[in-house]
């Protein structure tokens, strides 16, 4: 896999979608990992930029 150098995690309440790109920005991740696996994923990746976007909301 080629090295992701951003990250973008869409917070929900319990499943979190991941996107990674790397540094030509193309998608190299598109993951769903569930709230508990958010820890152990991060951890086992590079440092690279992360950005945390709420998920929408129905009203």
């Amino acid at each position: 896999m080629k090295k992701i150098t951003t990250i973008g995690l869409d917070i929900a309440k319990n499943v979190f979608q991941l996107h990674g790109i790397d540094e030509n920005g193309e998608v190299v991740l598109r993951k769903s990992v569930r709230r508990r696996q958010v820890i152990t994923f991060f951890s086992n990746l590079s440092a690279c930029l992360c950005k945390a976007v709420p998920a929408s909301t129905k009203e």
